[in-house]
């Protein structure tokens, strides 16, 4: 049986009943974006970072060397695959995502205090500017962070961590009161 798990976020049943109006502290999961994986063919990884750095219509994240994760809030993710392919036309290897990733926003005036609980980064605005994206482990969890606002972050994480992020991300936010619904 195949299974289509783009129609339902991993996290449905952890914010059934949740308060929709956000608080000055807020956690927004991304319910319907496109997210793919860009991996340049050795040799052409500065060719791909350009020709990624150029494009306007979605969000680009370093991940590692020669390798990028791309954010599409318009695509659906055989769309970005597509618009991504003619893009890198040939230079690189694209791997949809959508499915096995969960966005999650965190933005709000407390953000680099409640990351600092369990993220082992310098989020200083000095340090870790807009734009600026790393791997990193929120807890025990590998996560893709990037600086998308002056207090705002943007992490991405596996699906199958998805639940245990959120109640970690909501533990480390209880002081802040921190709070939580689907994105609009």
């Amino acid at each position: 049986m195949i299974r289509d798990y783009y129609n339902r976020n991993a996290l449905d049943e952890k914010l059934r009943g949740t308060p929709q109006s956000p608080g000055a502290n807020h956690l927004a999961i991304g319910h319907r974006q496109a997210v793919a994986l860009v991996l340049a063919i050795a040799g052409e990884e500065d060719a791909v970072e350009k020709l990624l750095s150029s494009a306007t219509e979605f969000a680009v994240r370093f991940s590692a060397p020669g390798e990028w994760l791309v954010v599409s809030e318009n695509d659906t993710p055989e769309a970005l695959q597509r618009r991504l392919d003619a893009l890198c036309s040939g230079r690189a290897h694209i791997v949809d995502q959508s499915d096995a990733r969960v966005l999650l926003r965190l933005s709000g005036p407390s953000v680099r205090r409640i990351l600092a609980k369990g993220i082992g980064l310098d989020l200083h605005p000095a340090a870790f500017e807009t734009g600026t994206s790393a791997n990193a482990l929120c807890g025990h969890i590998a996560v893709n962070l990037a600086r998308t606002g002056q207090d705002a972050f943007e992490l991405i994480a596996p699906r199958s961590y998805a639940e245990s992020l959120f109640d970690d991300l909501m533990t480390m936010g209880r002081e802040h009161d921190l709070t939580a619904a689907f994105a609009g």
